[in-house]
């Protein structure tokens, strides 16, 4: 904390080993902004990732769909057939037979709205919202074959679980890609360091010749290269936050693309900023302490 709060502080004196201008203060400013603006857009990847793969997995597990194929004069027979069956069995909720718009709806992304329903031959499909755990997959199709043969129950299994390992795998690059960031901003910030210190190297040496410690010389590059560090960081974080506030919510037949921040994690981009001055802290200080125990 002591010496968090000397940063803050900083020195006058010690300040002027560092010069001010040169493409060093351009080159962290720069990288600093650019790397916090791409982080506050891959943070919010990452959380619309995970967002997205609860929400599908949470309206995919309670509902299920029972489709019925079978002969023009079978196929409300064995509708009715599956009605009764699904209002006994233990597990299922409430059901809806749909209508002939709302199968047109469905259809009307792939096939558009002018589909001539009336010249084909669509099967009866049963929204069914499930109770608890649900029933008894294996025991109810086992039914529908004895009572209803055109009846097919699905849960939903085969299209949730590519759904959800498409999102978490999204989520899963999204954080890599953060490391990757976290990772070129340290090495830029710490050869940033280093070509000051490499520029500065007739200054450093005057100042050593006075009893200046190598303490106080890395304390004044550190000092600098944060504070650079943190203001390109909150530049950036401004401007990515701006964008993503920017980013339209497209929605399409009920699909809605999720993509951005919601709630409490508007917060958390501004832990970019204070994440950045910490790794440039320890990125200057490993550079300025190697550098200076190169030329001693």
């Amino acid at each position: 904390m002591n010496k968090l709060l000397d940063l803050l502080r900083g020195d006058t004196e010690a300040d002027r080993v560092v010069p001010p201008t040169g493409f060093t203060v351009l080159l962290t400013l720069a990288s600093s902004a650019a790397m916090a603006f791409l982080a506050v857009f891959v943070l919010a990847l990452a959380l619309s990732a995970g967002r997205q793969a609860s929400a599908w997995e949470d309206a995919l597990s309670d509902t299920a769909t029972v489709r019925i194929s079978a002969p023009a004069d079978e196929l409300e027979a064995q509708a009715n057939a599956v009605e009764t069956i699904l209002a006994q069995t233990p597990g299922v909720g409430a059901t809806h037979r749909l209508t002939a718009d709302e199968q047109a709806q469905l259809l009307a992304p792939w096939f558009g709205e002018e589909l001539p329903l009336d010249t084909l031959r669509l099967p009866i499909l049963i929204e069914v919202s499930l109770d608890g755990e649900g029933p008894d997959p294996q025991g109810l199709r086992q039914r529908f074959a004895a009572e209803a043969p055109g009846a097919v129950f699905d849960d939903h299994g085969r299209w949730r679980a590519p759904m959800i390992d498409a999102a978490s795998g999204l989520k899963t690059i999204s954080l890599i890609a953060l490391l990757l960031i976290v990772a070129v901003t340290g090495v830029t910030i710490a050869l940033a360091a280093s070509a000051a210190l490499a520029a500065n190297g007739q200054v450093i040496d005057v100042l050593r010749l006075v009893g200046a410690e190598d303490s106080y010389i890395t304390r004044a590059f550190v000092r600098r290269f944060t504070l650079r560090t943190l203001i390109g960081a909150i530049g950036g974080t401004v401007v990515g936050l701006i964008a993503v506030a920017l980013i339209p919510n497209v929605s399409l037949d009920g699909a809605v693309s999720d993509v951005g921040l919601r709630g409490f994690e508007w917060l958390l981009p501004f832990l970019v900023p204070v994440g950045a001055a910490m790794l440039a802290f320890g990125a200057t200080r490993f550079a300025a302490t190697r550098r200076l125990a190169e030329v001693s």
